[in-house]
């Protein structure tokens, strides 16, 4: 009686982390483990370490927010954590209470899917938790299917020959081996498989057709990580006499290292630079802020995001993505221009939606509140994952005239923006036959799969006639 007590009592545990699940788009990545009703402890459920955002492979528990005993809600912060953009809070969809805490508060590098924490349904069951281990939680039996992995990436070896020596007898078998030489992914899967530096070959897709999905990467040991110890052991030795300090390289740095480099060798760029008049866009801000009465207070930036979005709408196969593994090139008609900003820990690019929409006011002010939060690691992820163009200003440091700047993928564009210069032009109303105008350097870099180098000068054009002529941004 008492075991089919414990069993329908488990059944009505799964079928409710189920509908929450399915209810809120966050709950897709608690990642509750498994639910247990052994003799040595009551029905509990292990609550692991989750993933936050789409590149997070490791977070740090900066701080508990419930106390062990205390009652769970649904919505309800338990955690903050830290993830390789932000700090954020881990919310927790279920109703109980926490009966353990394995990971404490500070604990740096924790891997997604890592139990951090034990929650049961009763109150009276707590106690019973006093001494319950990451063992208990399992910890001991999940690296197994990592060691899975070398055995299934040998297996298409250990067949080869098999179907080498099938080939010739019958066009079907010829037909069955083709696949083993190509490599189905989802276009989610290969992003991560690329960030945590995961070979896909030898792994078995669920997907339709044996495509390889997210999911299937869940507990693929990194071959990377693999080779950290051994690499650890031969040290790069320094130049005797030499002074240095080694900086660990935080996860954060990583996947900026890794989505540069994935930019760079992926994506055919090249650049287009144009010397830009902002005489009368200098006038126009210096306008507006002197009737603003304190309502807003614009800055150069803040138009030429306006400007950005504008050319965008003008010329749109600029403010696309290149789409390979889908087959297409995607045209966006909405104009998200991420703003790079620069923090502590590294570059983030929180997102100005809809730019080519708003007002200078609203940018200006989502521009400030992103880029404040963004400082102190406060953003939501749609804050600053996606964008359909990028603009990397260093104009505010005069030593910077000009620069280059990398595409931020699966965008097309990014556009660098030098700091204000007086340059002499021509002019028949001064005795001196000259006046000096205020111009910056814009840089352009561009996808050439997407944008060919006659549209890329035609949307610069347009970008330089807006610039050049302000109030066309009301146009």
């Amino acid at each position: 009686m008492s075991a089919l007590f414990i069993a329908s009592r488990t059944s009505a545990m799964a079928l409710r982390r189920s509908i929450a699940v399915s209810t809120k788009q966050q709950s897709s990545f608690l990642q509750l483990a498994r639910l247990y009703s052994s003799g040595k402890f009551p029905p509990h459920t292990v609550i692991n370490m989750p993933a936050l955002s789409p590149t997070m492979t490791q977070g740090n528990i900066g701080s508990w927010a419930k106390k062990v005993g205390e009652e769970l809600v649904p919505g309800e912060a338990i955690a903050e954590i830290e993830t390789d953009k932000a700090s954020m809070d881990f919310e927790f969809q279920e109703e109980g209470y926490l009966a353990k805490i394995l990971m404490d508060a500070g604990s740096k590098d924790v891997p997604v899917g890592k139990p951090i924490a034990v929650y049961v349904e009763e109150a009276e069951d707590v106690a019973a938790f006093e001494n319950f281990t990451l063992a208990d939680a399992g910890e001991a039996a999940k690296p197994a299917p990592a060691a899975a992995t070398p055995a299934a990436t040998e297996a298409p070896k250990a067949e080869a020959p098999k179907a080498e020596s099938a080939a010739p007898s019958s066009a079907p078998a010829k037909k069955a081996a083709a696949p083993t030489d190509r490599i189905i992914a989802s276009p989610y899967a290969k992003t991560i498989a690329l960030e945590k530096g995961i070979s896909l070959k030898g792994i078995k897709g669920s997907g339709p057709g044996g495509r390889i999905v997210a999911k299937d990467l869940e507990n693929v040991q990194p071959a990377a990580a693999a080779a950290a110890p051994a690499a650890a052991a031969a040290p790069v030795a320094a130049a005797p006499g030499a002074s240095y300090e080694d900086i660990p390289i935080t996860a954060m740095r990583n996947v900026i290292a890794s989505r540069l480099l994935q930019s760079t060798q992926q994506s055919p760029s090249y650049i287009i630079q144009s010397q830009i008049s902002v005489s009368k866009l200098l006038k126009l801000r210096a306008s507006l802020n002197a009737s603003a009465d304190e309502r807003y207070r614009l800055s150069v930036n803040d138009l030429l995001i306006k400007a950005i979005a504008r050319a965008c709408v003008r010329v749109p196969q600029v403010n696309s993505a290149w789409l390979g593994e889908q087959g297409v090139i995607r045209q966006y008609n909405n104009v998200d221009v991420s703003v790079a900003v620069a923090t502590p820990t590294g570059l983030i690019t929180p997102i100005v939606k809809d730019a080519h929409t708003k007002g200078l006011a609203t940018i200006s002010h989502e521009v400030k509140d992103l880029g404040k939060r963004a400082k102190i690691g406060k953003l939501n992820p749609e804050e600053y994952q996606g964008g359909t163009i990028c603009i990397s200003n260093l104009g505010m440091n005069h030593a910077v005239t000009a620069f280059t700047s990398i595409i931020n993928p699966p965008q097309s564009a990014i556009v660098a923006i030098g700091t204000t210069e007086k340059k002499a032009v021509p002019s028949d109303v001064n005795e001196q036959g000259f006046v000096f105008d205020d111009v910056i350097t814009i840089t352009g870099t561009f996808d050439h799969r997407v944008i060919d180098g006659a549209l890329g000068g035609e949307w610069i054009k347009e970008l330089k006639r807006i610039i050049e002529n302000p109030l066309e941004m009301l146009i």
